[in-house]
């Protein structure tokens, strides 16, 4: 056989044209609906979950916040949002994929209220990878990293640093007990995306997410009033 005549389907460049139609779709109804959307990526074990109860609670009634989950298996973290106070809770199960996809976002769209939320968060799965080029129809995407994890993600994961609107630091009660260098951390981040908002917070005792909340606010109302 002729080398030359050898033809490559490029498999991987398909299904992303494919996912970055559907998440069109997905963003012109979120955007009619007026529901600021983002996409929560972190590692397993960042906080996603404690962050999204912490933003309900600190957001009060300035906010609905309703809550897509994204998981290999199981409906744990659906049943703690719901009991926390999210609005509406829908949960996905990849069964193996380690991230979400713009067509399974959209059939969960379907069963989700969106008259009752103002923002949406999508909990992706856990991995600091495979989500990063995965559009799902979010406005922001947002890389939440845990003290714990180390100051160094950055510089072993710059594709997710790159392409966050915000960087939100976990578990920062934790740093005077964990090699964590904030100087390490910050300077690798603005190296990669430069002037990204990042916000320090503790899920755990409180600390920093009215400043979070605040921003989160702030970047409503622009998506409000288009809808």
């Amino acid at each position: 056989m002729n080398v030359d005549s050898v033809r490559i389907v490029n498999i991987v460049e398909s299904l992303l044209v494919s996912n970055d139609d559907a998440a069109d779709v997905n963003r012109s109804r979120l955007e009619a609906a007026g529901v600021l959307t983002i996409n929560l990526m972190s590692s397993p074990g960042a906080g996603k979950t404690s962050l999204i109860l912490r933003t309900i609670e600190s957001l009060g009634e300035r906010a609905r916040l309703g809550v897509i989950e994204g998981d290999i298996a199981g409906s744990i973290d659906t049943e703690k949002v719901l009991a926390g106070g999210a609005s509406d809770a829908i949960q996905i199960n990849t069964g193996g994929n380690c991230h979400l996809e713009a067509n399974m976002v959209h059939r969960a769209l379907d069963d989700l209220d969106l008259t009752g939320c103002d923002v949406l968060i999508i909990e992706n799965v856990g991995n600091l990878v495979c989500p990063t080029h995965w559009a799902l129809g979010e406005h922001l995407k947002l890389c939440l990293v845990g003290a714990s994890e180390g100051h160094d993600k950055p510089i072993k994961y710059p594709n997710i640093f790159e392409v966050s609107d915000v960087i939100v630091l976990n578990k920062i009660d934790l740093i005077d007990y964990v090699d964590f260098d904030r100087a390490i951390f910050y300077d690798s981040i603005q190296a990669l995306n430069p002037g990204v908002p990042i916000f320090e917070v503790s899920c755990r005792t409180g600390q920093g997410l009215d400043a979070w909340t605040n921003w989160l606010v702030e970047q409503l109302a622009p998506v409000r009033m288009e809808g």
